[in-house]
């Protein structure tokens, strides 16, 4: 049993589908292996109930606007795609200071920290604002979709050398922690807390872990004129939905509960993969989506050298995520805000176990996404959920539905901070742990990905010491998120694209 494809790639989460959907682009016979029954990895979408409910990510900024550097918006415009959006600007807090409206734009912050700390902590402020803006300027320099891991780089990413070059002392700043571009300017407690907690939502480290290249991006969509954030009509499956249909519209395929068990070698190159079912499918080249921890066990013993495999696996591991999905009765809830963050105490560190909790309200933006006069709340612990506790025990066990039920508080106090009622409220409740996150989207111990830090380490490039062997997703450059993942998939197949298919695209 043996299939023949130009490229294989492995995992459909959004760094596989870009990745896919641009090779099918350029013109590639590919195929991807999904192990789970749906694709989109923790980007997907689920059912239950008459309620949509994401799995993982919500919160969408510089997708509905074609002026922007987003590597997913890019991607999406090179394959011809697009999905409805829905905007918006608010987004509510409740931290140790008080309750309060986080608008994304330039201003508004500024009547927050006035009333929290201050004339000084405005001007602080400001004076970040203006430290960041050659920076954003300096991080739009070079479009994500220009890079490849090849001679090619040379053509691609070299036609924007000259502006790049201009931004050259700005982009060597950014390549350490974004604590050190603070320092100097702002000494403000609150604000550097602020700039803690967004640090964290993006890379899943605090602000001296976070490169400063990533906050620099943050700061160009978020705090410009005009900014609006986006959700996809549909809910974060409708982006999974665009990829793949840019990609079977070019004759790509995706094969569901596909696991892959091995991938193939001959003669030093990866020649294909071999699914759990002894189904072989055969390819000149293989991307693996899977985190490097789940990607090396697939590769015979003694390809790779031992020094990759430490180099690439020997690293520190973000934590996991406790999952609260709701169907709740919206009677009365007309004040909604699609999302609400909540810290309980910043002296505790902001990567601190269930020390910060997000909230989801999709359905206030947009009604489909549950039942006529309800809403469906996704709330999660951002990366700060210890796998360690819940290592080892059996999911049917009384302990582990014990452990679930004390975990899960933390999460219903957070939303009760919101919601007064909302225990009252819930119709339908699912509790999901790191055991799930493992489980579900074949995670590493459920991790949120490489916790490389700042100035210390770099997420590396796409390329394997195994020819014919490329990754793209969270452990590859440029890291964790959404637009990041996006990247990497574009960046791996721009690297197999010959590079006139891929100058071709950029114009």
């Amino acid at each position: 049993m043996s299939d023949r494809v130009d490229v294989v790639v492995i995992g459909s989460g959004i760094g596989g589908l870009c990745c896919a959907a641009l090779l099918a682009k350029y013109g590639y016979r590919v195929t991807v292996c999904e192990s789970h029954s749906i694709p989109g990895g923790a980007a997907h979408s689920f059912e239950r109930d008459g309620y949509k409910f994401d799995s993982g990510p919500s919160l969408y900024s510089g997708l509905s606007s074609r002026a922007t550097n987003n590597p997913l918006r890019q991607v999406l415009d090179a394959i011809d795609e697009d999905l409805e959006w829905a905007n918006y600007d608010v987004w509510g807090c409740r931290i140790p200071e008080g309750n309060f409206d986080a608008y994304v734009g330039a201003d508004h912050f500024c009547e927050v920290l006035r009333d929290f700390r201050g004339e000084d902590a405005v001007r602080q402020w400001r004076s970040l604002q203006a430290e960041m803006k050659p920076l954003a300027e300096a991080v739009n320099a070079l479009p994500p979709l220009a890079m490849r891991f090849d001679l090619g780089a040379a053509i691609s990413m070299g036609q924007y050398l000259p502006n790049t070059l201009k931004h050259l002392p700005n982009i060597l700043r950014m390549t350490g922690s974004f604590s050190k571009i603070m320092d100097g300017v702002v000494t403000d407690p609150f604000i550097r807390n602020w700039m803690d907690l967004l640090s964290f939502l993006l890379s899943g480290l605090p602000a001296d872990g976070t490169v400063g290249a990533e906050m620099a991006f943050m700061f160009a969509e978020w705090y410009k004129p005009g900014v609006q954030l986006d959700y996809p009509i549909g809910g974060s499956g409708a982006i999974v939905e665009t990829l793949v249909r840019g990609l079977t519209k070019r004759g790509g395929k995706i094969l569901y509960n596909a696991h892959v068990e091995e991938i193939l070698v001959e003669n030093n190159k990866a020649v294909g993969v071999k699914l759990r079912n002894g189904k072989e499918i055969r390819a000149d080249n293989v991307v693996s989506n899977a985190s490097i921890w789940d990607t090396v066990p697939m590769i015979p013993e003694g390809v790779l050298p031992k020094s990759f495999i430490k180099e690439r696996t020997d690293i520190p591991e973000c934590a996991s995520f406790m999952h609260l999905h709701l169907g709740i009765d919206a009677t009365g809830l007309e004040d909604l805000e699609c999302h609400y963050i909540v810290v309980n105490d910043w002296d505790k560190g902001i990567t601190a176990p269930q020390n910060v909790v997000v909230m989801s309200i999709p359905s206030v933006l947009d009604p489909s996404l549950a039942p006529e006069g309800k809403h469906g709340i996704h709330v999660y612990t951002p990366g700060n959920e210890p796998y360690e506790i819940w290592a080892g025990l059996d999911r049917r066990s009384d302990a582990y539905k014990q452990l679930k039920q004390e975990r899960a508080e933390a999460m219903w106090q957070a939303l009760e901070r919101v919601i007064p009622d909302v225990r009252d409220r819930a119709e339908l409740s699912l509790i999901g742990t790191p055991l799930t996150h493992k489980r579900y989207l074949r995670r590493h111990n459920g991790t949120y990905g490489p916790a490389h830090r700042a100035g210390k380490a770099l997420f590396p490039g796409s390329t394997t010491p195994l020819s014919g062997l490329l990754c793209c997703g969270d452990s590859t450059f440029p890291g964790i998120g959404i637009p990041a993942v996006a990247a990497s998939g574009a960046i791996a197949a721009n690297t197999i694209a010959p590079l006139q298919k891929h100058l071709a695209i950029l114009k």
